[in-house]
């Protein structure tokens, strides 16, 4: 797995063919939505390279494979593009049925589905808050509707271990990118009334899967310094 690769930008040459049984992430090391692609893609044991993107400068050919312009991206074998991560790893655990993270029953994959409409919109705060003190605002008010929304996720949580139960489900993966940042954010404040998701967050650093794809708190300010100074380096902490 090419994790550790540097990023591709414009100009640069087209990767060549999908490896024989793999399938294809166009990512970038720090995204929290292409995460959620890895972590299933490890999760599951299913071969795969990575293209990391310089999403600053963009290849023209990746935009051919997605005009958005966005990471997570799919590529298999045939040439079949899949993109949007709730999309990729939906496709991913379809497509590789082995150690399936969603689950089966339709009414409680309805409400991961559900659970993960709710959880996007929290995400928007975790831009919103570190940009707001960025600029010198007043980020009280956010901070206090984050917390009211981690309160109603812990409730939601429950009791149970992970959101779906003793085991983790897609929505555990789902959700785990930006409570990993927390600290980096300086957000963990805003789960002072939230104790079931603190322990759900010390049960998810227990993964395997996202042992080997997290990144240190070092590492992630590291990135965000240079990507709020409107210069991100996508590479940093990729060896020569």
């Amino acid at each position: 797995m090419a994790a550790s690769q540097k990023c591709l930008g414009k100009g640069s040459a087209a990767p060549g063919p999908v490896p024989k049984d793999h399938i294809r992430l166009y990512s970038m090391r720090f995204c929290p939505f292409a995460q959620r692609t890895r972590l299933v893609l490890h999760a599951k044991g299913i071969k795969h390279d990575i293209i990391n993107i310089n999403l600053k400068n963009k290849p023209d050919w990746f935009l051919e494979k997605n005009p958005l312009g966005l990471v997570p991206v799919l590529e298999t074998q045939s040439g079949q593009v899949i993109h949007e991560s709730p999309i990729t790893c939906e496709y991913l655990d379809e497509a590789y049925p082995q150690k399936k993270l969603l689950p089966s029953d339709p009414f409680q994959k309805a409400q991961q589905k559900m659970l993960l409409e709710d959880f996007s919109k929290v995400t928007p705060f975790f831009y919103k808050i570190p940009m707001g003190k960025n600029k010198g605002a007043d980020v009280s008010e956010l901070q206090t509707e984050l917390k009211d929304k981690l309160t109603h996720l812990n409730k939601m949580l429950g009791n149970k271990k992970f959101f779906g139960g003793d085991s983790i489900t897609m929505i555990d993966y789902m959700m785990w990118p930006w409570f990993e940042r927390m600290e980096m954010l300086e957000l963990k404040p805003c789960l002072d009334s939230s104790p079931e998701l603190k322990k759900w967050i010390e049960h998810m650093l227990e993964d395997p899967s996202v042992k080997a794809i997290m990144f240190s708190t070092e590492i992630y300010k590291a990135f965000y310094k240079t990507y709020m100074e409107g210069i991100p380096d996508y590479d940093y902490g990729v060896l020569e």
